[in-house]
This record gives structure tokens, C-alpha cells and sequence, in this order.
């Protein structure tokens, strides 16, 4: 008989994060996968409404009063009204693993009809080294039946920590506005099944509907921004968040994974309003990819906190040219860290080494 921890791993050591402003029936599904782990669910928008959350499940809900009340001052830097709120989740854990999934997110069926579990596979990607500096084309060597291919430098093999694994959905694409008009029909049905490394100086748009991450390794760099209420810009919150970890994990050494586990993304937001959101994102981007693709840490930078820091700098000077929001949200992630750190003493942090 299987023991709980193979069962259900990292049991005690992974918190499930879920921003939410509605009751969350579709844990139901989630039930024979997510029942043993802690849930840290953040409700997003009215404080008062009462959401109602499956029986079993061992959760803490906090709403924008709690988040008030544990910040204080520093709570301006939590989005309000986005699913951006999600971080604070991450903030107020003390796990070393964080898995993320949207309350739209069903479980779901790889090609044999079998129900995924999409967290085991997470785990699976963070517990098994990554390869960002020489890119294997038989996808990620760590898995069952794959290994380096011929040419594969030696010295290279061991791989460095993985740090961040992204997962995929089936059904809904996690598509822009002005795609999503021009293909309102479109759905992913192509079940891909490879998990590989994003090399080394490649930036990429992270999703965080089905995102799983070593907070230890991290953490402090999973600053979902600035957006929704009272923000010029909506849903580059976990893009944001990709471009700043991908440049620190390129500089500390850390390993990104992509591909599996995928989810069953059940529905499409609303086009006409998430272009309203992402109209100013859409030009601006332009001009914040090369950015990041240019950033460059100093060696001194040797904490996912020092090279945040200085990132938010950068941000400021080269960024705040482009609109006065940037410079907001420059000293939006020095706060972030700020209130990181009040919850989380730097003594306890891991380094990134």
C-alpha cells in the first residue's frame, strides 16, 4: 500500500495559492489531488462577501481587511480587484513549494482518458534539475525514457536547481485580446508530452493560472505588480513576474521548466475587456522586452532580494521614460520586498546558491 508521502509529496512542505471572488465549487474536482495540502486562498475585491469553500479542505482565506491589517502601509503594493493579489499569498506562506491555479482550472485527460494530476507533475519538474545552458533535444533528460542526447557535454549534466515549473492548459489558450477577437472559436486540443528547459538569456511570457515554484529559491522575485483597480494596466501581472524571474534565475544560475502538467482551462474571459486592460500593456511591452533582454545584475547581486532591488532601479531609470506608472511601480517592488522580509527575515531566506 502506498504511503501518504508518496501518495501525496511534499504534503508539508507546498502550499496551494488561489485568488478567488467567487465560491470555489471547483475544488470538487480538485478534491482526490489538492484534499491533504494547505490551501492559502486570497479573495479578491468586496471583503464582505462571504465565499464558501468545500468541506475537508484545510485552507486560510484572507481577504483585502486582512491583507490591510498584516501590511499595513506596505498593503498599497498588493493589487486590488486582479488576480494579481495571488503573491501575497506567497508572501504570507511558509512553505518552501508554491503551486498557483485559477478557480476556471479543471482537472484535465491526457490522451489515454486519464485524469492528470497536475501537481504531482509540478513537483516532479522542481525536484529534478534543470538544463539552461545547453539545450537537450530530446526535451528534459530528468525524464522516465529521455535522457542526453549524443554531443551533450558532460560537464554540463548536472544541471543546476529548478526554480520555476509553468504548465499548460488545454481547451481556453491563454491568448491577448486582439488574438482572442480574431479567433473566438479557437481551442487547444494538441496534448504535448515534453517538459523542457528555457535556455539561458530566452525571456518568455509566464502564466500563472498553472505555475508551480521553490519559494526558497525565488520567492521574493514573484512580484505579480501593480494591476487592476486604479492601475493603467491589467493582465501582464505574471508576465511581469516571468520577465523579472526569468533575468535573476539567468544570474544566480537557477533552472525555468515548460510543458506539462496541463490543466483544463474552462473559460474565456471577455475580449472587449481584457483589451481594455491590456491596450496600454500592448505597446508598452515593446519597449519593456528589450529591456529586460538588456538587463544586466551586478556580481555583488547574490540574493533573489539584492537582485530585485536592483532591478526595481533599472526599472525606474530606464523604464519610468516610458510612463509614469513604471517609476509607481518601481517603488511598488522595493515595498514588496520590504514587506517580504517584515514576514520573512532575511536570516531564513535562501540565497539563490
Amino acid at each position: 500500500m502506498a504511503s501518504s508521502s508518496s501518495q501525496y509529496p511534499l504534503k508539508d512542505e507546498l502550499d496551494i495559492v488561489i485568488p478567488t471572488i467567487r465560491n470555489l465549487d471547483f475544488l470538487e474536482m480538485w478534491r482526490p489531488f489538492f484534499q491533504p495540502y494547505h490551501l492559502i486562498i486570497v479573495q479578491d475585491g468586496d471583503p464582505s462577501k462571504v465565499i464558501k469553500v468545500p468541506d475537508g479542505f484545510d485552507y486560510k482565506l484572507y481577504n483585502r481587511n486582512d491583507i490591510n491589517k498584516i501590511l499595513g502601509p506596505k498593503a498599497s503594493c498588493i493589487s486590488f480587484k486582479d488576480s494579481a493579489c495571488r503573491c501575497f499569498g506567497y508572501m504570507v506562506s511558509k512553505k518552501k513549494y508554491i503551486f498557483t491555479i485559477d478557480d476556471d482550472c479543471f482537472v484535465a485527460k491526457d490522451p489515454s482518458g486519464k485524469d492528470i494530476d497536475a501537481l504531482r507533475q509540478h513537483i516532479r519538474n522542481l525536484l529534478h534539475p534543470a538544463t539552461p545552458y545547453f539545450f537537450n533535444t530530446l526535451y528534459d533528460p530528468f525524464t522516465d525514457g529521455a535522457d542526453f542526447v549524443r554531443g551533450y557535454p558532460f560537464s554540463l549534466r548536472e544541471g543546476v536547481p529548478t526554480a520555476v515549473s509553468h504548465g499548460l492548459w488545454l481547451n481556453i489558450p491563454d491568448y491577448d485580446a486582439p488574438t482572442q477577437l480574431v479567433k473566438p472559436r479557437e481551442r487547444n486540443t494538441r496534448y504535448v508530452d515534453a517538459v523542457m528547459t528555457l535556455p539561458k538569456g530566452i525571456l518568455f511570457p509566464m502564466c500563472g493560472m498553472n505555475l508551480a515554484f521553490d519559494r526558497d529559491l525565488i520567492g521574493p522575485a514573484m512580484y505579480f505588480g501593480l494591476m487592476g483597480d486604479g492601475q493603467p494596466i491589467g493582465r501582464y501581472d505574471d508576465m511581469w513576474a516571468g520577465w523579472c524571474v526569468k533575468v535573476i534565475c539567468d544570474h544566480l544560475g537557477l533552472g525555468i521548466k515548460t510543458g506539462l502538467p496541463y490543466i483544463w482551462h474552462s473559460k474565456a474571459s471577455n475580449p472587449f475587456v481584457n483589451l481594455k486592460k491590456e491596450y496600454k500593456g500592448i505597446f508598452w511591452q515593446e519597449e519593456i522586452i528589450p529591456f529586460f533582454q538588456d538587463a544586466i545584475l551586478p556580481k555583488e547581486c547574490t540574493t533573489v532580494q539584492t537582485c530585485y532591488l536592483e532591478l526595481s532601479k533599472q526599472v525606474k531609470d530606464k523604464l519610468g521614460k516610458i510612463d509614469p506608472y513604471f517609476v509607481k511601480l518601481s517603488e511598488a517592488m522595493v515595498t514588496w520586498i520590504a514587506a517580504w522580509e517584515e514576514l520573512n527575515p532575511p536570516t531564513k531566506a535562501a540565497n539563490g546558491k
